[in-house]
């Protein structure tokens, strides 16, 4: 069983979703970046999602273009972002680290030595935002193979036909883009969003996360209450942004800004089923 099937095991039994951040590998440099990766699990975080910094990221909003602009701008490549997972797993070998990205990096690396790699490093899923289910021997088989979860999108235009496609080869979870649109914008209606849910998991047979757009602690709450996980990215990016405006020159402020808002995130999520 995969870290991922067990983390979902685990919080089924104790009746909550998994609350799942998404930060930027090298963002805002790589010390920081591993300092909040490390301290995110102790903030409560069940899964995290590390994404991988590319040049023309066209599923994301304004927010994590920023935040992957400014890790390519620092130095971050692949290479650094496994790095970043080898360095992590030195203190924790229970917490499931998903790759969020495009394909080209990983094209650009070689997917078979990528995937070596990255089990090697104790990457634990991926989830390619341009790769669709027709191109599955380019990636998604090969990663299974290797013993890495591949979790795929489906989103408010994803039919019922459509949907066999998309959740054949995904493993781990299914991720519900809760609005059409980039990440960042207004998440989706409370009983929209409950019904997709629903539908996505009798086609899957998996636990279902929901994710683009959940900015507060109440909206987190609000899909806590029936998905199987909870996805929180630009809104823990834009606080990081903001700490680096806000009082430069201290390293340790965008850290403690992101792991503040993640504990109020986290604590809303563990009760949201009470």
């Amino acid at each position: 069983m995969s870290r991922i099937a067990e983390r979902f095991k685990a919080l089924n039994a104790e009746n909550r979703a998994a609350f799942v951040p998404f930060i930027m590998a090298g963002d805002p440099d790589y010390d920081r970046s591993l300092a909040l990766l490390k301290m995110l699990p102790a903030a409560g975080a069940d899964m995290i999602e590390l994404g991988v910094a590319f040049t023309d990221p066209m599923a994301d909003g304004p927010a994590i273009q920023a935040a992957g602009l400014r890790a390519l701008k620092g130095g971050q490549t692949l290479k650094k972002t496994l790095s970043l997972v080898r360095d992590f797993r030195v203190d924790d070998a229970q917490t499931p680290i998903i790759l969020m990205g495009y394909y080209n990096p990983f094209y650009a690396y070689g997917a078979d030595q990528f995937l070596k790699d990255a089990k090697s490093a104790g990457v634990d899923g991926l989830i390619v935002v341009d790769l669709p289910p027709e191109e599955d021997e380019e990636l998604c088989l090969p990663a299974r193979r290797a013993g890495l979860d591949f979790i795929r999108l489906a989103t408010p235009t994803t039919d019922d036909s459509r949907l066999v496609r998309v959740v054949k080869n995904t493993s781990g979870f299914v991720y519900y883009v809760s609005v059409a649109g980039v990440t960042g914008k207004g998440a989706g209606g409370r009983d929209v969003v409950n019904a997709a849910v629903a539908r996505i998991k009798q086609a899957s047979g998996l636990p279902v996360g929901v994710g683009f757009g959940i900015k507060t602690p109440q909206k987190a709450a609000e899909f806590a209450g029936f998905a199987d996980a909870v996805v929180v990215g630009s809104a823990l990016v834009d606080e990081l942004a903001r700490s680096l405006d806000g009082k430069p020159g201290k390293a340790d402020n965008s850290v403690n800004a992101v792991l503040a808002l993640a504990e109020d995130i986290s604590g809303a999520i563990r009760t949201a089923r009470q």
